[in-house]
């Protein structure tokens, strides 16, 4: 459903109920929210400041918005034009100011990033990144978070904050509805019915690239005017007093829970450039330039308030005057401010309340049953985390059993395409089970919004070799999330990938690995099992750590009866970080992971049979962080190193572990450091091609005799 206000064919309603001083309250956050863009524009001209981008233009629907929202109490996903709404939720001149001087004390990012980077814990308003469209995903898995909160028996601690009626805000340009990602976030709120009002302030360009390029029509409300569930109003986002007209009826209707989503649809104007860097003469005419004018919120609703008498332009200007001096004045405050201490660039990159890899998760294996594959222990352990933390939720492309619910007790159960969560969704309900889009980005970006609340989200991707579209989600907000807002929100998602090859047959897009890509993410944890025991251990640790984990499961070993292994039990951990030795040897030292820890043990097994050759092999179970202190003790006692991974040879994991072993240990080996990988190609279809291009046990067994002899 579709409405329109415009801003001047009701004059004579134009109170709403509103009070004098309420009307002048308007009109001085939006003077004080353009004036801070004038006084940051100056500083950054004296080189006191280092970036600047506006919000001018957008400020009188931002107030609105502010004004029918509750700091709080709703959620809010903003992005950088959103100044006036965070002036009217709460946050001060000074505040805005300490994010642009680079001050320790800034709520926002305790100088981690960019001016107009909004975040401020005490009013729910989420840390912002600089990636246009990724806060989309994250307001609808927010929302989420909110309705399984809805039916926990306990609430999550904070900062869950939930509340009944609550809303979640996300706002963007007309430039990021072009986003996939703003499809995928609308497709699944209105799937599932949230409360998420979706605000586009459409100031007609995205930087220099005009609306109707980005979207057909150059409408983004006429174009998703058939999308069931969606409310739809669009506004002329220039007058406050009809924004706020449409904004009180939506969300009022929203926390009555009357309709689900909403998309409010406003026609702003841009006054500045996009940015300091950018120059909009370069691509405006005058005469656009001369009407965005002419549409200015803050002199037209000034001329409003003085024509309808609520005000004089005496006092508007008295009123002007005193909030220059109160934004210059917040601005040098901010200026005295200390900046951070240079020690503290690693300080919250992971979490200081639960580290995964002390002695807290060491554990004795308490074994039952007869040995079992990794998937059921796998399996099993994800049942153990659901029944002792009902934070705990699985999502991902096909892990439930079955979506339609009425059928659920009708069929087997789907249970996942490698059948690791299978029955999870009969034990736990379709609450805490369920299926996403075919979507990757969708999986990633709504667990982060549900961390940020405080569930345990625990997804899949369905295969590593598909991962990709989420990258953004998983490198640009995952994994900065803690660090970027100095710990005040965090994002502990639990993220399980079936990665590599060996199948024959699984080709380019089934085989591949390329786990440095994320052992390249400082804030992540990347863990990477050989055996089921250590699957099932290394698995709750990631459930009950604080941090992201990327849990790669390597798809051949899902099912082999080399690495089989008793329950070990519902409260087995292992530390991240530790290494464990599958064979000692005091000749030489293999390092590995994954499906080549078998294939390194059998080629040790043989040089030991055939040449006397006494191998130490050394599963690192994690990569990061990894065990430096086993690799660094088995290295110097056996004085020759030979590191085994799956990944290409150029740029693999293995060839920062063989680098630091150059570096380090240099004077204690007798032999330049060996490396076996995998091919500089893609992984074929044939598997006699594959053969040749994965790491075999013949190659890692010609490795230790070509570096025995050396």
């Amino acid at each position: 459903m579709k409405t329109r206000v415009n801003s001047r064919d009701r004059v004579a309603e134009r109170g709403h109920g509103l009070d004098r001083e309420t009307l002048v309250g308007i009109y001085r956050t939006m003077y004080v929210s353009r004036r801070i863009d004038d006084k940051e524009l100056q500083l950054k001209r004296q080189n006191k400041y280092y970036f600047q981008i506006s919000g001018a233009g957008h400020e009188a629907v931002l107030v609105a918005a502010g004004m029918v929202l509750k700091p709080a109490h709703d959620w809010f996903y903003p992005y950088y034009r959103d100044r006036a709404l965070c002036l009217q939720l709460g946050m001060t001149p000074k505040e805005m100011f300490m994010e642009g001087v680079g001050a320790e004390a800034d709520p926002n990012s305790h100088a981690r990033q960019m001016p107009s980077h909004w975040g401020h814990k005490a009013l729910n308003i989420v840390s912002q990144s600089s990636p246009t469209g990724t806060q989309f995903l994250q307001a609808v898995g927010c929302a989420e978070a909110g309705r399984h909160m809805e039916a926990m028996k306990e609430l999550p601690p904070a900062p869950s904050g939930f509340q009944r009626d609550e809303i979640v805000y996300v706002s963007a340009g007309d430039g990021a509805v072009a986003e996939g990602e703003f499809y995928e976030a609308l497709m699944t709120a209105c799937v599932r019915r949230l409360p998420v009002l979706f605000l586009v302030e459409d100031n007609g360009y995205a930087i220099s690239v005009p609306a109707c390029v980005q979207t057909p029509g150059g409408s983004i409300s006429a174009a998703l005017a058939s999308v069931p569930n969606l409310t739809i109003a669009e506004v002329d986002g220039c007058d406050p007093l009809a924004s706020y007209e449409v904004l009180r009826d939506m969300t009022g209707r929203m926390r009555r829970r009357e309709i689900g989503p909403a998309l409010v649809h406003a026609r702003v104007v841009r006054p500045y450039s996009h940015s300091q860097s950018d120059d909009e003469k370069a691509y405006k005419t005058e005469a656009e330039r001369a009407d965005e004018a002419a549409r200015d919120p803050i002199a037209r609703f000034g001329a409003l308030l003085v024509e309808e008498g609520h005000t004089s332009e005496d006092f508007l200007k008295e009123l002007r005057a005193a909030a220059d001096e109160e934004i210059n004045r917040a601005a040098d405050e901010a200026m005295e401010e200390p900046r951070p201490d240079p020690g503290s660039i690693f300080t919250h990159l992971y979490s200081h309340e639960i580290d995964p890899t002390s002695p807290d998760f060491e554990s004795t294996p308490r074994t039952d049953g007869n040995p079992t594959t990794m998937v059921d222990l796998l399996n099993s352990c994800m049942s153990d985390e659901m029944a002792r933390d009902e934070r705990v939720v699985v999502f991902g492309e096909d892990v439930a059993d079955c979506s339609v619910d009425e059928s659920l007790e009708l069929v087997k159960g789907k249970g996942g395409v490698f059948k690791v969560t299978w029955g999870l969704q009969k034990k736990y309900g379709s609450r805490r089970v369920f299926n996403s889009p075919l979507a990757e980005a969708n999986i990633i970006g709504r667990a982060i919004g549900m961390a940020t609340r405080g569930l345990k989200p625990v997804v899949e991707i369905q295969f590593f070799d598909y991962i990709w579209p989420a990258y953004m989600q998983l490198r640009n907000e995952l994994a900065t999330m803690r660090w970027r807002s100095g710990g005040d929100f965090k994002c502990p998602v639990v993220v399980r990938v079936p990665i590599g090859g060996y199948l024959g047959g699984g080709s380019i897009y089934h085989s591949q690995s390329g786990e440095v890509l994320f052992t390249h993410l400082p804030g992540l944890r990347v863990v990477f099992p050989s055996t089921a025991a250590d699957a099932n251990g290394l698995l709750r640790t990631a459930i009950r750590c604080d941090d992201p984990v990327m849990f790669l499961e390597h798809k051949h070993l899902y099912r082999q009866t080399y690495n089989k292994d008793p329950n070990p039990g519902p409260d087995y951990t292992i530390p991240f970080g530790r290494a464990k030795i599958v064979r000692e040897g005091n000749d030489m030292t293999v390092i590995t992971y994954g499906a080549l820890v078998e294939r390194s043990h059998r080629a040790a097994k043989k040089a030991e049979e055939q040449h006397g050759l006494h191998v130490e092999v050394i599963d690192l179970r994690t990569l990061l962080p990894y065990d430096w202190q086993t690799i660094e003790a088995s290295v110097v006692k056996t004085s020759r190193a030979l590191v085994v991974y799956e990944d290409t040879r150029s740029f693999g994991f293995g060839a920062e572990i063989a680098a630091r072993i150059g570096e380090e240990l240099f004077e204690h080996l007798d032999a330049p450091v060996g490396r076996v990988a995998a091919k500089d190609t893609w992984v074929a279809y044939e598997p006699g091609l594959e053969n040749v291009i994965l790491p075999q046990e013949a190659d890692v067994l010609a490795a230790i005799e070509s570096l025995a002899r050396y």
